[in-house]
Order: structure tokens, then C-alpha cells, then sequence
């Protein structure tokens, strides 16, 4: 299975979800910002940094990127896509996720080990976990603040759309402490931490984070 790792320019972490994917069994297959085709992968990982500087706003830049329009198309006919941090962020402002990101509530950048506990199994990353099932990764953010109408937030509890929440003291002010969150057919998922910190012994909190990578690995090929 191939999964495409999209580099923006100021992308940081590219080679540790590319490292992620190999770990959990996959092909990972570099896109650049630039592209006009996705290579024939089978789903796509947005990974964190700083894309185009976050010039404007987090992510409102690089939605524009010729690689994106393939994404999204490809997203909308069912492809998993993944967004990570700053990729969290680029599928907000493509509107493949509801919601937005803004600057934490204490208006610095934060970087710890975060808990997180899975609120939703049912999408193509996070099949894998059990339901309320805690994992510790690594969060580092500075615009990590989750933030939606109390319309949509409602919706996304009622749906079952949050996909993950952190557990113990919010790190960032995120609405009803919303980690990450899924699209209505499960195959977009973003999240703020950072999964793919979290695959290899001797690097990172834990191997929590690589059952996100396996999950979609499983998905596609059973499907």
C-alpha cells in the first residue's frame, strides 16, 4: 500500500510520518506542494510545520497548493487522508473538516507528551483502537486551539465525530478539550498531536501512536 507524506515549503515533520508509515508496513511516497497528481497512493498523510510560513493564518495558504486540489477531490471520492497538526489545520481551511484552529489560549507554544483518549473508532486511522482507549504522543503547537459554534460542536458529539480528546488539563483551550476530529464517511481524520512521533522504540512517549497508521493500512487492504 502506498501512502503519500504531502512537503510544503516549511514542512518539519515529513520524514517521521514517511518514517511512520514504513514502521507500520506501508510505501511511503513523497508529494510535493506542488503536484498535480497524487502518484497513485492509497491515502494521503498531511503532516505538521509551519506551511508558507503560516503567513495569514495556519494552513490558509497551503489549502491553495496544486497538491491539495488532488487531495480534496480524492478525499470527497473516499481516499483516506490524514492531517497532523499543521495538517490539521489545511483540512480545516479546505473545509474537509469542520471547525478551526487558532492560537492556544495562553498564546505561547507548548510541547509535552500529551494523553489522549479514542472517543471514535469508526474512521479509516483510528479502527484500530479500542473505544476509550488512552495513548500518550507528543503535542507541539502553537495555533492548537480547536474552536467551532456550539451548532457544530454539538453535532460532532452527537454524530460521533470527535476522534479524539485529551485527557487531564486541556493544553491548548480546544472547545470541550477536542484533540481531533473526523469527517461524516470516517476517511479524513485531523488531529492536533502527533502520532507519528510515537512509532518506534527509544523515540517518543510510547508505540501509540503507530496503530493510527496501521489502522489505515488494514482499511485499505481489506477493503
Amino acid at each position: 500500500m502506498k501512502v503519500g507524506v504531502v512537503t510544503f515549503p516549511g514542512t518539519l515533520d515529513d520524514a517521521d510520518a514517511r518514517r511512520a508509515v514504513t514502521l507500520s508496513g506501508g510505501h511511503a511516497v513523497r508529494l510535493w506542494h506542488g503536484d498535480a497528481d497524487l502518484h497513485g497512493v492509497d491515502a494521503v498523510v498531511i503532516p505538521g510545520g509551519f506551511s508558507y510560513g503560516d503567513y495569514l493564518r495556519a494552513g490558509a495558504i497551503a489549502r491553495f497548493a496544486p497538491v491539495m486540489d488532488e487531495v480534496i477531490a480524492a478525499a470527497k471520492e473516499g481516499m483516506p487522508v490524514l492531517g497532523i497538526c499543521n495538517g490539521f489545520q489545511i483540512l480545516t481551511e479546505s473545509h474537509l473538516l469542520p471547525g478551526s484552529m487558532i492560537q492556544n489560549d495562553h498564546r505561547r507554544f507548548i510541547c509535552r507528551d500529551q494523553v489522549l483518549r479514542v472517543e471514535s473508532t469508526d474512521s479509516a486511522w483510528t479502527s484500530g483502537y479500542a473505544a476509550g482507549q488512552e495513548m500518550t504522543v507528543v503535542l507541539k503547537n502553537q495555533d492548537g486551539q480547536f474552536v467551532a459554534d456550539r451548532e457544530t460542536l454539538d453535532r460532532l458529539e452527537g454524530e460521533g465525530q470527535v476522534a479524539f480528546r485529551y485527557v487531564g488539563t486541556n493544553p491548548n483551550g480546544s472547545a470541550r478539550d477536542i484533540a481531533g476530529v473526523r469527517n461524516e464517511r470516517g476517511n479524513v481524520v485531523g488531529l492536533m498531536p502527533h502520532p507519528e512521533h510515537a512509532v518506534e522504540d527509544g523515540f517518543g512517549p510510547s508505540l501509540d501512536g503507530r496503530t493510527v497508521f496501521t489502522s489505515v493500512l488494514e482499511q485499505v487492504v481489506s477493503a
